[in-house]
């Protein structure tokens, strides 16, 4: 039951049955009209712009015409107990206490749809995330944007949208063949003691290569370790397969898992460059011509090379994109064409990319050429994932371990665990960076987030199981007729909009309101939980040891939003704590 959405109907309606007597001009739509939630300093639970979006149609002051409005609804709705108007023209409604038993009976009886946007079209949506290099276990950069791309999927899902979730292998090109020579002088490490060339730059010095070794050697008897240049493109398999190995490992910590991994090397093995590249040139949209030096290269040293572009310009790009290197062989950026033509194919609406903070330039020229392929401007949706700041001890913090020169997931999972890693990932918009303060994320206070949003749901169990009930139990409960004062609908607001919570995490793709809004009905509840203390009548759970139905129905109601929410987040919600 959305509150809001349902009001701005009813809304609606007065005006067409205004507008039918002849006392109301209305525009050609009533798309800007809303129904929104009042600044808390005002008594009120719906304010509406009605007036001022009608005002000049009517040729009336946007006051004036709240006026007139304001006596219709009061004349329609007899569950509202006082209208009031804001400058310069806001109609501020306040419902009765009936109101509140009917909200709560609906989202009681409907708890598993609470919250779904049942009146929005359904898209199909692919989410491309983490794809990181298949050279090595995920470290603390990739964490948060996989975090972000599962919890948006799980969002869109929640939305009852359609979502594939995917991970582009970039096993193809001069990394991956730096990779596999990096496996091999491990292999020769052990077999034959020889020392790993740490001086070659280009390597990886990694010691998780040591076990992708071992692995390879424990199950590859047969291949002869002399030469690499004979057993080149096995191993490159064998090692990717490893770390792809490793990398779903870390993954599956996280809680996380890819509907489908989609290979680089693949999709040029199946000729998909050539086909898109093609498609491009039927279109126009590519040509041969040199690039100028970039702004951080020595122009003296720079080439100019004649290579083939796109014309990436034309879509509002700084400068025209390279697809073809000198020697003749795809650039990266040909490749992750080809990939999207992949995925424009498979008939999508909507696609979205979450790129890292280091891939944000990389934004104009993949839109730029999903605009070229598709004719669409808004088919692909790019997310950026913020850098992280790892603290402790008030100071930038740093592990000590043997896997490289970065933080790996695996250690960060260690420190603190899956589900505080999620939800502090997720506390903050992803645009911004994020502080992860390792101090606070132990903490058994307000100042934890997630402690305190998962003690909110444990209090509400523990006052269930005192009546020897759980919180997956079917309330049997026929009257909803009490008589809640301003403490408990305070919550009931704040349960109210949980549907725009939803609504706008999905539409924004911004899942970081979540956590935000569960945070903030657990400090609503625990503020509640503390007025028992002082004041008998707000105890849950009474003298005589007994719990009354409006105490549990308004438990239940706050309990089934964290879950909800809780389980969108992938965090788990303990019974006890």
């Amino acid at each position: 039951m959305n509150i809001f959405d349902q009001y701005l109907d009813n809304i609606k309606k007065i005006l067409l049955d205004l507008s039918k007597n002849g006392n109301l001009l209305l525009p050609d739509n009533l798309d800007g009209i809303t129904a929104e939630i009042p600044p808390s300093k005002f008594d009120s639970d719906i304010s509406t712009n009605v007036a001022m979006v009608l005002s000049k149609v009517n040729k009336k002051s946007p006051m004036d015409l709240a006026t007139k409005l304001t006596e219709a609804i009061k004349k329609s709705d007899e569950l509202v107990e006082d209208i009031s108007i804001i400058k310069p023209g806001f109609i501020n409604i306040k419902f009765k206490g009936n109101f509140w038993n009917k909200f709560l009976e609906d989202i009681i009886q409907n708890a598993k749809t609470f919250g779904i946007n049942s009146k929005e079209k359904k898209k199909n949506y692919l989410i491309e995330f983490v794809s990181a290099n298949p050279t090595g276990p995920l470290h603390v950069g990739h964490c948060r944007g996989a975090i972000l791309g599962d919890v948006i999927a799980n969002v869109l899902l929640f939305n009852k949208h359609k979502v594939k979730k995917e991970y582009y292998v970039n096993d193809y090109g001069n990394q991956i063949i730096n990779f596999t020579k990096s496996v091999y002088f491990r292999i020769r490490e052990i077999i034959f003691n020889e020392p790993f060339p740490s001086d070659n730059e280009e390597l990886y010095p990694g010691d998780y290569l040591i076990n992708f070794a071992q692995n390879i050697i424990n199950s590859n008897e047969k291949i002869d370790f002399n030469s690499f240049e004979n057993i080149s493109e096995k191993l490159t398999s064998l090692s990717i397969e490893e770390a792809l190995k490793l990398i779903k490992e870390n993954l599956n910590s996280l809680g996380i898992k890819h509907d489908n991994f989609v290979s680089e090397k693949k999709l040029v093995k199946n000729q998909e460059v050539e086909k898109v590249i093609d498609f491009l040139q039927k279109g126009k949209f590519v040509y041969k011509g040199k690039i100028k030096a970039p702004a951080i290269e020595d122009k003296n040293k720079w080439i100019e090379r004649e290579q083939l572009l796109f014309k990436s310009t034309d879509f509002g790009d700084d400068k025209d994109r390279a697809l073809q290197k000198s020697d003749g062989s795809w650039t990266y950026f040909a490749s992750d064409v080809a990939y999207h033509k992949n995925k424009l194919d498979r008939k999508f609406d909507h696609l979205i990319n979450i790129l890292g903070a280091d891939h944000a330039g990389y934004i104009k020229r993949i839109s730029s050429s999903v605009e070229a392929l598709s004719n669409s401007k808004d088919i692909l949706i790019c997310k950026v994932s913020q850098l992280v700041k790892l603290i402790k001890d008030k100071k930038p913090f740093k592990m000590s371990k043997r896997k490289g020169d970065y933080i790996t997931v695996d250690d960060l999972i260690k420190e603190v665990g899956k589900d505080a890693t999620r939800f502090i990932m997720l506390n903050r918009s992803s645009d911004v960076e994020l502080d992860f303060d390792f101090d606070n994320v132990i903490e058994k206070s307000k100042d934890n987030p997630l402690y305190y949003v998962q003690y909110s749901y444990a209090r509400i169990a523990s006052v269930f199981r005192h009546v020897n009930m759980d919180l997956k139990s079917d309330l049997k409960i026929k009257r909803y007729e009490f008589q809640y004062t301003n403490d408990e609908i305070k919550i009931l607001k704040k349960i109210s909009e949980w549907p725009k919570c939803i609504d706008s995490s999905s539409k924004k793709l911004e899942p970081h309101r979540i956590p935000t809004y569960l945070y903030e009905l657990a400090s609503l509840f625990h503020s509640y939980w503390n007025l028992g203390k002082e004041n008998p009548e707000k105890r849950f759970i009474n003298n005589d040891k007994k719990i009354t139905d409006d105490k549990l129905i308004f438990l239940k109601a706050i309990s089934n939003v964290l879950k909800s929410g809780m389980d969108i987040v992938g965090v788990s919600v303990p019974e006890k704590m």
